[in-house]
């Protein structure tokens, strides 16, 4: 009996029993088969592991997953593609026809909790390792099913590793722990992919132990080295339709929590008006994560979100004016993902509406702001990089 039909019929006879699926009792179940009497352990092991993530695992998809390169593993029906920070790249792996892949599609949403079937052919969800999954069955998937995933570093990365990376410029990175110690509320804008939550990750490793970061997010990602972190996650309606629990809900919760430093870990939707309005009670520091193609398109993109939530375009920029100053973006090349530009968001203007000006671009050194930040910092008592020691504050 070849090591493939072996390993069929251990996983047929855990689907006929079901019993606990475990790597021990996979093992056990391997070692009760006739025709495995004369394997050693080694390939019991192996084919172990094979069973084991077929049942409760990701399959074929595992080693793809166990690959600390691997940012991004997508299923297109039967291809699989792969990120490993330059690109996608198609992987010579066989999962079977259609129906294999909506098995480990529905396999992969029920372990997080997950309903996905043809009553509800997708599905948002987080593996208990902290992946990323997205889902989509036909017909709505045309040529599906689809599966995205998203892998998820278990330590973030230090300042030093992002500039060792090439993502932080090496004079740059001193702007950005003077802008954590500051206490500076940030932004952090990019587009989908782009490393916002990984630079997000490092800046808040870098906050002083005695202070208390509270994370609220829509999908926990957010894990910085910090001792003192606690965070709120987001809550979907159930089958029923009930028991849903917002961002908005968890921002208010979150100020009831003594926060140092508030972190909202994407902005989305009518969100950010809670959080404009917890960083203008005192909670200054706060940060988060937004999506923008270009640092220009922050204003409008904001304006959007704060429609959303009932507020006025004037309101909106004075809120945004008294919340937040510095504005970083990072972007997604060839080369990998780098921060672009730290700017300000400075209002402008009789109507005082907010713009953003760069302090420093990765193409041009620093901009028309870095006097003015250069100020802010000396006024909150930071010492001043060198990119911006040699500028003088001027109003």
């Amino acid at each position: 009996m070849s090591d493939r039909q072996l390993a069929t019929r251990v996983r047929q006879r855990f689907a006929a029993d079901g019993a606990d699926v475990t790597p021990a009792t996979v093992v056990s179940a391997l070692r009760a088969e006739p025709s495995a009497a004369l394997l050693g352990d080694t390939t019991v092991l192996r084919l172990a592991g094979r069973v084991h993530d077929d049942l409760v695992g990701a399959g074929p998809l595992s080693p793809l997953l166990a690959d600390p390169e691997v940012t991004d593993l997508l299923v297109n029906g039967g291809q699989v593609w792969v990120d490993r920070g330059h690109g996608l790249h198609r992987e010579p792996v066989s999962l079977g026809g259609p129906d294999q892949v909506r098995r480990l599609a529905q396999r992969l949403a029920a372990a997080c909790g997950r309903r996905l079937d043809d009553g509800c052919p997708y599905a948002d969800a987080r593996l208990p390792d902290g992946t990323r999954l997205h889902a989509v069955l036909p017909p709505v998937a045309t040529t599906g099913p689809y599966l995205s995933l998203r892998t998820f570093r278990q330590r973030p990365f230090t300042l030093a590793e992002l500039v060792e990376h090439g993502t932080v410029p090496p004079a740059v990175a001193p702007l950005l722990e003077a802008v954590v110690a500051a206490r500076l509320a940030h932004l952090v804008t990019g587009g989908t992919g782009s490393g916002k939550t990984t630079l997000l990750n490092t800046l808040l490793g870098l906050v002083p132990p005695t202070e208390r970061i509270v994370l609220v997010e829509d999908a926990a990602e957010l894990r910085p080295a910090h001792p003192h972190v606690v965070g709120l996650q987001a809550r979907t309606a159930n089958v029923e339709g009930a028991g849903s629990v917002g961002l908005s809900d968890l921002v208010r919760q979150a100020l009831r929590m003594r926060p140092d430093r508030l972190v909202v870990g994407e902005c989305r939707g009518a969100e950010v008006v809670d959080l404009l309005g917890a960083l203008n009670t005192g909670h200054d520091g706060g940060a988060g994560t937004l999506h923008a193609n270009t640092p220009a398109d922050v204003p409008a993109r904001l304006e959007a979100l704060g429609l959303l939530g009932g507020l006025p375009r004037a309101a909106l920029h004075a809120q945004v004016a008294a919340a937040l100053q510095v504005l970083l973006h990072v972007r997604r090349t060839a080369a990998g993902r780098l921060l672009e530009a730290v700017c300000l968001l400075l209002p402008a203007g009789p109507e005082r509406i907010v713009t953003v000006v760069p302090a420093w671009r990765r193409d041009a050194g620093p901009g028309p702001a870095a006097p003015a930040l250069a100020q802010v910092l000396s006024q909150r008592g930071v010492p001043l990089p060198p990119i911006l020691a040699d500028l003088r504050a001027r109003p």
